[in-house]
């Protein structure tokens, strides 16, 4: 039988799984998440916050996980408002800022016309917002469009509940969407420290800057404690965290305190530390704690770890000949997956073949390896990151099981932070 005390323990690391994939829980959404997190509300507001910095806030209906990302220069990891989904653009992610704004000055219940119209207005009246290029008047389709992504994350997360109608008649013209604000979760939707209406930087690295920062006291405790939690961060979120990504005093730090951090980190998440002469990766076995992972199945999948395999071989062939920064060119990835397709015609879907498909088919590729720290974008091509050695295929035919630095998942927290 499981003690009481290995249950807790149990249950707390679900808890913290929970949170880290889905930063806000709405008891209607996900009301067995959310009892849990309550019930631990105490200690997870402890943990987060020594070893994160990050605040939990914990309500009758709402639990908020106010993340902040470790480096704001990922963007790996867009939004999408379905799996399945384009990730978010720049104008989505303006549309679905602007939606929140209107929905503060809405009544309990508003139609996706209603703030169709406020976030026209919105846009017309901004001139800022004209000068960087954003441009909304809801004449196309691609605009409504636009605009039912941005109000289906909002649905996911629980800002909206739809009533009656649907988004995809509003797009065809035919009708519209009458939504329910639920003001716990408008009101918790936003994870900045600083209100934006309040930060006078006119640029966006300014800007963003801004809403991130973090004041530390001038003092040796606090800043260890700030380098702690900036890995700590890391280690949680990000696919790999790369000794040469970080700054030298960092990397003394963590060769002092690696055992301690890692050993919290894997405590409370229940992620199994792999450590390597290069960095540490956080393995997630049971695949639940992950926002990207490397497919196995599919021509997008095989296409991926075909190319992973090639990147890890050129990597290995740089390393033995003293070159262990490799660089290799977009096209030269293009022509590999042009024969590849070739090759495997009979497993690939048919428009693998056609003309210009291996463009996108490298691309895609390229984004879940970026994502998963397998590689780094630079001009001209990639560099293969160490992580991406651990690759290997068995059978260069059948879309096979990789033995990987991370067992086919990689530990990241949600996208929406």
């Amino acid at each position: 039988m499981i003690g009481d005390d290995a249950r807790r323990d149990d249950e707390r690391r679900r808890a913290v799984r929970l949170l880290l994939m889905r930063p806000l829980l709405h008891s209607d959404r996900d009301p067995d998440a959310h009892r849990l997190v309550r019930r631990h509300a105490d200690w997870l507001r402890e943990w987060f916050v020594n070893e994160t910095g990050w605040s939990l806030h914990v309500g009758r209906t709402v639990a908020r996980l106010r993340k902040v990302p470790a480096t704001t220069g990922d963007t790996t990891r867009p939004a999408r408002a379905r799996p399945a989904d384009p990730p978010f653009s720049r104008r989505r992610y303006v549309i679905a800022c602007l939606a929140l704004a209107a929905l503060e000055g809405e009544e309990r219940q508003t139609t996706l016309g209603r703030i169709a119209e406020r976030i026209v207005a919105a846009v017309a009246a901004d001139p800022q917002l004209a000068e960087a290029g954003v441009a909304f008047t809801l004449t196309g389709r691609g605009e409504r469009r636009d605009l039912v992504a941005a109000m289906r994350l909002l649905l996911d997360w629980s800002v909206l509940r739809r009533v009656d109608g649907s988004e995809r008649a509003y797009v065809e013209g035919t009708g519209d969407a009458l939504y329910t604000v639920d003001r716990a979760s408008l009101a918790a939707f936003l994870a900045a420290r600083t209100p934006p209406s309040a930060i006078p930087a006119t640029d966006v690295d300014g800007q963003v800057a801004a809403l991130t920062a973090e004041p530390i006291p001038d003092t040796d405790d606090a800043r260890n404690r700030s380098i702690r939690q900036h890995l700590t961060r890391r280690l949680v979120d990000d696919a790999v965290t790369y000794h040469g990504d970080l700054p030298e005093r960092y990397r003394e730090y963590l060769a002092r305190q690696r055992h301690r951090i890692v050993a919290s980190v894997a405590h409370a998440t229940g992620l199994i530390p792999e450590i390597r002469a290069e960095g540490i990766a956080m393995v997630d076995e049971r695949g639940d704690c992950t926002d990207v992972t490397m497919p196995d199945q599919g021509t997008d999948g095989h296409v991926t770890l075909l190319v992973a395999e090639h990147l890890a071989g050129r990597l290995r062939a740089g390393s033995a000949a003293g070159s262990p920064h490799v660089v290799v060119p977009i096209a030269e990835l293009q022509t590999l997956v042009a024969q590849l397709a070739r090759e495997h015609a009979s497993y690939w879907r048919a428009d693998s073949r056609e003309p210009g498909a291996e463009v996108g088919l490298t691309a895609d590729a390229l984004d879940r390896l970026t994502a998963l720290g397998l590689v780094r974008r630079v001009s001209g091509g990639v560099t293969p990151l160490p992580a991406i050695a651990r690759y290997r295929l068995d059978d260069p035919i059948t879309p096979p099981q990789p033995s990987t630095l991370f067992d086919d998942a990689a530990p990241t927290g949600a996208t929406v932070t």
